[in-house]
């Protein structure tokens, strides 16, 4: 299958209709204050408007409780939770059973050990996000705009679909997907002006130069799936 591309920290009705536009295949919004793009609750409702069916919905939560999930799922009706914190696969299985929605966890990496996680979550999660762990000070997880080791990911099969995300942007994503293969792609800062500010000419130069690597690149990736 065609590559996917995920635009995350959407907040605004013009970086949305920017990313819409350009195609991405899934648009994230974030549900976590201490972060620079959290939508809230009013605000992502009129965002999921807009969408209307053009790409999928992708609600990115940090060690959510469950009334938090009740009302992203009111007001957003997401078509995939995006799980960045430190839920357990109990969890993951227990939202998939109350929601009904697919999950996908974020498994935070700096060096081989990291993978190991793999194991624990690829029985009951839908998708894996690797991302750049976090520095130690940091007060939010991610990659904060940093890449991790992409050797890492090296012929990696999983044995579900995976997302790469962590410090990519216009620039660097072809690279990233020539060594990593990966079947999708998950960019937030690296669309930026500042935090949270998304740039219309970054967005769309993200999206054509991930679509340009996937054009030439070898077409036996793992699926990337639903």
């Amino acid at each position: 299958m065609s590559l996917l591309v995920k635009i995350c920290g959407l907040r605004t009705p013009d970086a949305l209709d920017v990313a819409l536009d350009a195609g991405a295949d899934l648009v994230g919004f974030v549900f976590f204050e201490p972060s620079p793009r959290h939508v809230g609750f009013d605000n992502a409702r009129a965002l999921a408007e807009r969408v209307r069916g053009r790409a999928k919905k992708v609600a990115l939560t940090v060690d959510a409780d469950e009334s938090a999930f009740e009302r992203i799922v009111d007001m957003l009706g997401p078509d995939l939770l995006q799980l960045h914190g430190e839920e357990t696969p109990d969890h993951v299985r227990a939202l998939k059973t109350k929601f009904g929605i697919p999950v996908m966890k974020a498994i935070p990496v700096e060096n081989a050990n990291d993978l190991s996680a793999i194991t624990k979550y690829a029985s009951v999660a839908d998708r894996l996000l690797f991302d750049a762990r976090a520095p130690r000070d940091a007060t939010r997880p991610g990659g904060l705009g940093r890449p991790f080791d992409w050797m890492l990911l090296k012929d990696l099969d999983p044995g579900i679909p995976f997302m790469l995300s962590g410090g990519l942007d216009p620039g660097n994503v072809a690279d990233a997907l020539a060594i990593t293969r990966a079947p999708a792609v998950d960019v937030s800062s690296g669309v930026e002006t500042k935090p949270g500010e998304k740039d219309p000419d970054r967005i769309r130069a993200f999206i054509r130069a991930a679509r340009q690597a996937d054009a030439v690149a070898p077409k036996t990736k793992v699926a990337s799936g639903a």
